[in-house]
């Protein structure tokens, strides 16, 4: 028996009736698969356009033409996976036409048990090489291009899905704080993708008021604004058979989210200006910061153009979840500034890794990235990268730094102790309350109480220190901003 892909394999049954996708679910149920099951058709289609499957299991005799149909059609979304076919006799010409159109096996009923499941085996061997390709394409793709770095287990699973995803032509979504490498995850997609050698389009939707965004994305014609001193073409158009990116999606006003619906509906545009309808074909990915779940609820983001975005979803990781990465981060961004900088590669001193890997980063990877560059240049006269020239002065790192060595050299309370760390993690989130209460382990009330008894403590004038009152204030109005 061949070794199982290390990600928990996924297969879809589709056929006619209940009664034959409950038999053949039962098979591979038994032979250990996690598996689902549709009927033919819109349904199937629909169902592989908003799942990644390793294994699709296509029962002819009860789909006929519609089987072929749907092959033709989920070839183009499930690129990396495996089509098995389930034929009777009497429909050789069936499965002949599906073995030209690509799929891997095909199987005459009544099945064998015991063949099906060596099929299945084959089958995912194959879907497995494919993705190693993928990973190797990865791998050229980062030492060639400087793309993602790091090896922890947060980023070998976004590795994973980014492998996974990009030989289909699914929407993915991805999330992560600022500076977690959102852009580089989406330019990933597409260098694996078989969409690279065509455009790849980046778009920042908050750099844009809504009426040029709108212009930007789908061109416009000739004379319809104040302007538009010739036709057009928008980004989607000219990023015809490649990868859109949609960055801080989140920004998008009203007008924009339901054109944008559209686009992803019918996969048509129009120009400003213009009553065609203009053809594309495009892949999407968008990226937010932003809880967008949460602004569904709060702040009016539409819930069927989140649905539309959120079939694929990424998250980043920030870099304080994935601290094995920092030394390896901070030796490419070094090396990197030394070698186009046209400077000597200098060595890490001790001190400033161990402040490296104390610090909680949140900028994340550009943050780091920044930190380095700077102590490249500070450090340039003593040959060493030391720690002092990580931070600029008065740097909160260095700050957050000094404030646990004198809570031991002061004697602070648990109260003051908590207060103080309430602080320095309104700091390290810029505010970001949901965020802070996350990593406090509090809900948001218990965060509010806390912020109001700080704030009362600071200016009621308790003997912690002028300094220590003021960001005490400064934190509790964070908080309520």
């Amino acid at each position: 028996m061949t070794e199982r892909p290390s990600h928990a394999p996924r297969l879809l049954v589709i056929a006619k009736t209940p009664e034959e996708r409950q038999v053949v679910a039962a098979l591979l149920v038994a032979g250990g698969y996690e598996v689902a099951t549709s009927p033919c058709r819109t349904p199937a289609l629909d169902v592989l356009s908003e799942e990644v499957f390793d294994v699709v299991v296509l029962c002819a005799c009860a789909c006929g033409e519609e089987g072929l149909y749907v092959l033709a059609r989920a070839k183009a979304q499930q690129c990396c996976a495996q089509f098995i076919i389930l034929a009777g006799d009497d429909e050789c010409c069936t499965a002949v036409e599906a073995m030209r159109m690509g799929a891997f096996d095909y199987l005459a009923r009544p099945v064998d048990g015991e063949r099906f499941l060596l099929s299945v085996e084959r089958s995912l061997e194959q879907s497995s090489l494919r993705r190693e390709v993928a990973s190797l394409r990865r791998r050229s793709h980062e030492r060639t291009r400087g793309g993602l770095v790091g090896e922890s287990e947060p980023m070998r699973r976004v590795y994973d899905l980014m492998e996974r995803v990009a030989p289909t032509s699914l929407t993915v979504l991805v999330t992560g704080e600022t500076g977690t490498g959102k852009e580089l995850v989406a330019r990933g997609i597409h260098e694996l993708s078989p969409r690279s050698p065509k455009p790849y389009v980046p778009v920042s939707c908050s750099a844009l008021p809504e009426s040029l965004l709108e212009s930007e994305l789908f061109g416009h014609l000739k004379g319809s604004f104040t302007g538009a001193v010739a036709t057009r073409k928008g980004l989607l158009e000219v990023g015809q058979g490649g990868t859109a990116f949609l960055d801080e999606i989140e920004t998008m006003g009203p007008a924009m989210q339901a054109k944008l619906l559209r686009v992803l509906e019918e996969r048509t545009i129009q120009r400003v200006g213009d009553r065609h309808d203009i053809p594309i074909d495009v892949r999407l990915v968008a990226a937010t910061n932003d809880d967008l779940a949460e602004a569904v609820r709060e702040r009016g983001f539409r819930e069927d153009l989140f649905y539309r975005l959120n079939v694929f979803p990424i998250a980043l990781p920030p870099l304080r979840e994935r601290r094995d990465d920092i030394p390896l981060l901070a030796a490419h961004f070094r090396d990197a500034f030394a070698r186009n900088a046209g400077l000597p590669r200098l060595e890490i001193a001790p001190d400033a890794m161990d402040r490296l890997m104390r610090h909680d980063w949140p900028g994340n990877v550009r943050e780091l990235k920044h930190a380095i560059e700077r102590a490249m240049v500070v450090s340039m006269e003593t040959g060493t990268l030391d720690a002092d020239g990580l931070f600029p002065p008065g740097n909160g790192a260095a700050r957050t730094t000094n404030r646990w060595a004198r809570a031991l050299r002061e004697e602070w309370t648990l109260e003051r102790l908590e207060r103080e760390y309430t602080a320095a993690v309104l700091e390290s989130t810029r505010g970001h309350r949901g965020r802070a209460a996350e990593i406090l382990g509090i809900d948001r009330r218990t965060l509010y109480r806390r912020l109001r008894r700080t704030y009362r403590s600071a200016t009621a004038g308790e003997p912690s220190g002028a300094e220590e009152g003021r960001e005490a204030e400064g934190a509790a109005a964070a908080g309520r901003m």
